[in-house]
C-alpha cells in the first residue's frame, strides 16, 4: 500500500525490515531477557541499511514495544526526512457476558483461576476473546503509549496512537503518510532532530503525564533524548509531572477504556488541547509538526466528544501527572511508579519477601508464600543482573488476579510491564 502511494507521488520506495520481538511471548521465561536489547538491534539496523544506502527519506511502520522506540532511534542517528505511521491498536475484547477485557485481563487471568475465583469456561472465554483483531494490544500499554507520544511529538500524523488497526480510516492514514513523506524527501526543514528537538520531548512526557502512560515510556524517552541530542534527565520527569493534570484513564488503569475509546471522544489532539488550556509552561505549541503546521495549528479544532472518557482539566482524575519518580534509599538515582494505575492507598508499610529471580517470585506467589502485608522484593532482574532488564508482568498479574493486589506492594530492579497496575 505505502510503496503503491510513493510511485504514485513520483518517487521510488525501497522496502526493508528489522527485527520485532513480541512481549507477549517473550513473557514469563527468559525469551523476556532479549526484548529490551532488541531495541539497540533495532536502531542498528535502521542506521545500518539507510546509511549504507543513502536513501533520501523514510517511513517507519512501527508497532510493537521496542520497535517503536528502537526505529525513532534509528531516525535520529539518520537524520533525514521521515514520516512515522503505526500500524494502530487492535479492537478490545468481549467476554460472553459483554464486559470488555484485553491482554491485561487474560493475564490477570491467570492468578484469578489460580485462586478459584474463575473457572475453566470463563478462563478459555477470557483466551478466546481479549485479542481479537490485528494490531497493538488495545489499552495504553507501552506500544500505545509510545504511539500516542510520536503524534505529541509531531513525528506522525494526527490520529497515529488511535485509528483502529484493519480499518479504511488506518489505511487512509498510512496513505496519507506515504504522500507525505513523498512531499518532505528534500526538504531539508524536515530532517529528523528538526521536529524531534527538546520541545518535542517536553510535549511527549506532557501526553504521557495527562493519558497515564506506560512506566516504560520513560526508559524508552531517555534514549530517545539522548539520541537526539537533548539534554534531560530522570528528575526533569517530576517537574513536568506536578504541572500535568492526569485527565485521561485507559486499560489497564481502568478496564473498561481503550485506545479505540480515546479516539471516539477526540483522540490525542483532544487530550492535548485540553491540557493546554492551562498555562504552565509544559507544552511547546510553536514546535514544528511532520505535516508543516505547528502543534498549536494541529490542535486548534479539537473537541473533547467525551467527558467521560477524556476529563475536562477543571475535573481531572489527578492533578499531577499518571507517572512520577522517586528517590530514597531503595533508588537513589531514582525509580518510576505508575501512580495512574494505583487505586487507594499511595503508602505502604509491610514486611519484605525477597526473591531472586523473576522465577523465583513466581514460584513464591503461586505456592502460597505471599500474603496481605507483604512487600514482594525482587532482585537481580537489572540490565545486567538479568542481564536484559525484563518486564515483571507475570508477578504483578499473579498478585492482582489472586486479589492481593491493594495488600502487597511490588519493588523489582527489573521493569514494568505497560499493562502493569497496582502499587
Amino acid at each position: 500500500m505505502i510503496k503503491d502511494e510513493i510511485r504514485k507521488n513520483g518517487c521510488i520506495p525501497f522496502e526493508f525490515n528489522t527485527i520485532g520481538v513480541d512481549d507477549g511471548i517473550a513473557m514469563g521465561h527468559d525469551g523476556m531477557l532479549y526484548s529490551l536489547p532488541s531495541r539497540e538491534l533495532i536502531a542498528n539496523s535502521i542506521e545500518t541499511v539507510m546509511n549504507a544506502h543513502k536513501l533520501d527519506a523514510m517511513i517507519c511502520i512501527p508497532n510493537c514495544d521496542k520497535i517503536v522506540p528502537g526505529m525513532i532511534m534509528g531516525a535520529l542517528r539518520v537524520n533525514v526526512p521521515t514520516v512515522f505511521v503505526s500500524g494502530g491498536p487492535m479492537q478490545k475484547g468481549y467476554k460472553k457476558d459483554g464486559t470488555p477485557i484485553d491482554l491485561a485481563t487474560a493475564f490477570e487471568a491467570v492468578g484469578k483461576f489460580e485462586t478459584g475465583e474463575i473457572d475453566e469456561e470463563e478462563f478459555l472465554d477470557i483466551e478466546c476473546n481479549a485479542c481479537p483483531s490485528g494490531g497493538s494490544c488495545s489499552g495504553m500499554f507501552t506500544a500505545n503509549s509510545m504511539n500516542t507520544l510520536m503524534e505529541a511529538m509531531g513525528i506522525a500524523l494526527s490520529g497515529n496512537g488511535t485509528i483502529l488497526a484493519l480499518t479504511h480510516e488506518r489505511e487512509e492514514l498510512i496513505r496519507k503518510a506515504a504522500r507525505r513523506v513523498c512531499e518532505i524527501a528534500l526538504d531539508e526543514r524536515f530532517n529528523f532532530k528538526n521536529i524531534l528537538n527538546a520541545k518535542a520531548v517536553k510535549n511527549a512526557f506532557a501526553i504521557d503525564m495527562a493519558m497515564g502512560g506506560s512506566s516504560n515510556t520513560v526508559l524508552h524517552m531517555l534514549a530517545i533524548a539522548k539520541e537526539a541530542g537533548v539534554n534531560f534527565n530522570i528528575a526533569d520527569i517530576n517537574d513536568i509531572s506536578k504541572k500535568i493534570s492526569h485527565i485521561a484513564k485507559i486499560s489497564p488503569s481502568l478496564s473498561t477504556v481503550h485506545m479505540e475509546d480515546i479516539h471516539k471522544a477526540g483522540g490525542m489532539n483532544a487530550v492535548m488541547k485540553e491540557i493546554s488550556k492551562r498555562d504552565n509552561g509544559v507544552l511547546e505549541l510553536d514546535n514544528l509538526a511532520v505535516t508543516g503546521e505547528s502543534m498549536k495549528e494541529r490542535i486548534q479544532n479539537a473537541t473533547i466528544k467525551n467527558y467521560d472518557v477524556i476529563h475536562s482539566i477543571d475535573k481531572p482524575y489527578s492533578k499531577v501527572g499518571g507517572l512520577a519518580v522517586l528517590f530514597g534509599n531503595l533508588a537513589e538515582q531514582g525509580c518510576v511508579i505508575k501512580t495512574a494505575g494505583i487505586t487507594g492507598e499511595r503508602k505502604f508499610i509491610g514486611t519484605a519477601v525477597c526473591f531472586d529471580s523473576q522465577d523465583e517470585a513466581i514460584e513464591g506467589i503461586t505456592s502460597g508464600k505471599i500474603k496481605k502485608g507483604d512487600v514482594v522484593v525482587i532482585r537481580y532482574e537489572g540490565p545486567r543482573g538479568g542481564p536484559g532488564m525484563q518486564e515483571m508482568l507475570a508477578p504483578t498479574s499473579l498478585i492482582m488476579g489472586m486479589g492481593l493486589g491493594a495488600d502487597v506492594a511490588l519493588i523489582p530492579d527489573g521493569r514494568f510491564s505497560g499493562a502493569t497496575r497496582g502499587l
